[in-house]
């Protein structure tokens, strides 16, 4: 008898779990699928940004609100750049070009930090990367600023001097060639590293932006 009283007991138990699970499984919450992605390598999980103080082209300071609520492709460079800053812009333009037709509340979006705050104002900045693509975002601010946001996206720069007879103002600036991914919670949610493929850095923020959508 107290066999089958125990073997009724693991029935009923069996069946309310598998119940549980059923409903979890189909009625509970759940994450979008993430797409399969060609150009930009996801983070597990997403890391948070500390506080940043950068100044946008039209001298408003960048709130971390407005990096949310979109896919963003973060650059750094500067625009006495010579080579990869320009190249970098018009490939990222290209791909710019080929989601303006997305709604603008989940279109995914461009942002350019200029690390050279000598030489590179808000208004210099904005100039500069409205040329490449009417849409891309500019900001800057002061070199610890700069520091402290470079560094929580795992990225680098570094001034190195002219050469000698060179004027002091000829400077160049090194810096990561990555592009940083933001999700739409302005976290650090991928890269992208060179070579830059416009068509594939299109197709994947088109994708992620429709995953996340509501």
């Amino acid at each position: 008898m107290f066999n089958r009283t125990t073997a009724y007991i693991l029935v009923i138990a069996l069946a309310a779990g598998l119940g549980l699970w059923a409903a979890m499984r189909f009625f509970g919450p759940h994450e979008a699928p993430v797409p399969e992605l060609q150009s930009v390598r996801l983070f597990q999980p997403a890391r948070a940004l500390p506080d940043f103080e950068l100044t946008q082209s039209d001298g408003t300071a960048l709130e971390a609100s407005e990096l949310r609520g979109h896919w963003t492709a973060v650059f750094l460079g500067f625009t006495h750049c010579p080579d990869v800053c320009p190249t970098t812009l018009a490939e990222l333009a290209r791909a710019q070009k080929r989601w303006e037709t997305i709604p603008e509340a989940s279109r995914p979006r461009v942002l350019f930090v200029s690390v050279d705050p000598e030489r590179d104002t808000p208004e210099l900045i904005g100039r500069y990367a409205h040329a490449f693509h009417k849409d891309t975002l500019a900001a800057t601010g002061s070199l610890p600023a700069l520091e402290s946001f470079a560094k929580s996206l795992s990225m680098v720069f570094a001034k190195v001097p002219p050469p000698e007879g060179v004027p002091a103002d000829r400077y160049l600036i090194e810096h990561s060639a990555t592009i940083a991914v933001l999700d739409p919670q302005g976290r650090m949610a991928g890269l992208i590293r060179p070579p830059l493929e416009p068509e594939k850095i299109a197709a994947d923020l088109q994708a992620l932006s429709g995953a996340s959508a509501p």
